[in-house]
């Protein structure tokens, strides 16, 4: 099997410095740290950024994606794995799912604690997403996932739930796509991409996220849309419910032709319109939001991002939100 690694940065690759920790080992030295890798696949490495991923912005998520396609593309690769920092771990592989669709399996894998100090997870990481990437090219999967302790993740419903623990990601409203132990990669339901694309990859309209919350005023909102924001994401309570004071300045938004999405800051559940009062679901709903089912708001804001590059039509860009086709059937499995 033909592996291609392409390395990013993050933990996985960082040691300590006068300055803090940071990368500073090459994907060639992730793969030496790790012999037993060498009897799973042949390896060709490449480093598209050095960077912790709090660091990640558009131009590098773009140079990814590009070469993700290509690599994609070429028969002889088997699959990608890319090793990335866990902070924004999540929405690299959420972006080139939605943005590249790879029919070739693509492995998102870090660590959570760095290569000089006791006991680092990354190389477990790395081999687990080196044997599942030979399982899944196998079964002919398709899509992109995250692989970490010992699981391997969808990158529709991946998410990272704590800072520093080993675990440190989870399925929201879904299990793992598969399992690996001593002796196998268990899958558990097809590998595959569970998300619908979105035929851009270019991130340069402006979203910002604004969270609701106890005595939370309007005032960020209506100072996103004075520096002509292009989008708005809520994350509001419960169902998507926000304050009076953010659905005043969501129907403002709407009204100045700026289309707002609304998600949940719950881990698990989709919103919906059920709520009335001043701030209530079915009120935003009224105004014209746009409900995201179950997206998290960082990925809603890169699928709006996405949508406002690549639709002009305002149903188009609520369309992109209505529809999920797979990503349905994979809650539908759990």
């Amino acid at each position: 099997m033909n592996v291609t690694l392409l390395s990013t940065g993050g933990t996985i690759a960082s040691t300590e410095t006068n300055a803090g920790a940071k990368p500073t080992q090459s994907g060639l030295e992730l793969l030496e740290a790790v012999p037993e890798l060498k009897s799973y696949a042949t390896f060709s490495v490449e480093s598209v950024a050095q960077i912790p991923s709090f660091e990640m912005d558009a131009a590098t998520l773009e140079d990814i994606a590009g070469r993700v396609g290509e690599l994609d593309a070429d028969p002889t690769v088997d699959a990608v794995v890319i090793t990335h920092g866990t902070d924004t771990m999540e929405e690299t592989a959420y972006y080139l799912d939605v943005t590249v669709q790879p029919e070739t399996p693509v492995i998102l894998t870090g660590a959570q604690r760095r290569p000089d100090e006791v006991s680092p997870d990354g190389p477990s990481n790395l081999l687990t997403a080196v044997r599942a990437s030979e399982a899944f090219a196998d079964r002919d999967a398709d899509g992109t996932f995250v692989a970490f302790d010992k699981e391997l993740y969808s990158a529709r419903t991946v998410t990272k739930v704590h800072t520093s623990a080993l675990e440190a990601f989870r399925s929201r409203n879904a299990g793992p796509v598969a399992t690996v132990d001593r002796n196998d990669v268990v899958i558990h339901r097809p590998p595959r991409s569970e998300t619908r694309p979105i035929e851009t990859t270019s991130l340069m309209a402006t979203v910002v996220t604004i969270k609701s919350g106890s005595a939370v005023t309007g005032d960020l909102l209506e100072a996103a849309l004075e520096n002509d924001t292009d989008g708005i994401v809520i994350e509001g309570t419960g169902l998507g419910n926000t304050t009076a004071g953010i659905a005043d300045a969501v129907h403002d938004a709407i009204d100045a032709g700026v289309p707002v999405v609304v998600t949940s800051r719950c881990l698990e559940g989709r919103v919906a319109p059920v709520y009335g009062g001043d701030g209530g679901g079915e009120r935003l709903r009224e105004y014209g939001a746009i409900f995201a089912d179950d997206l998290s708001a960082q990925q809603a804001r890169l699928r709006l991002a996405l949508a406002l590059e690549a639709f002009d039509d305002p149903e188009a860009i609520q369309a992109a939100f209505t529809s999920f086709d797979r990503s349905q059937s994979a809650t539908d499995q759990t």
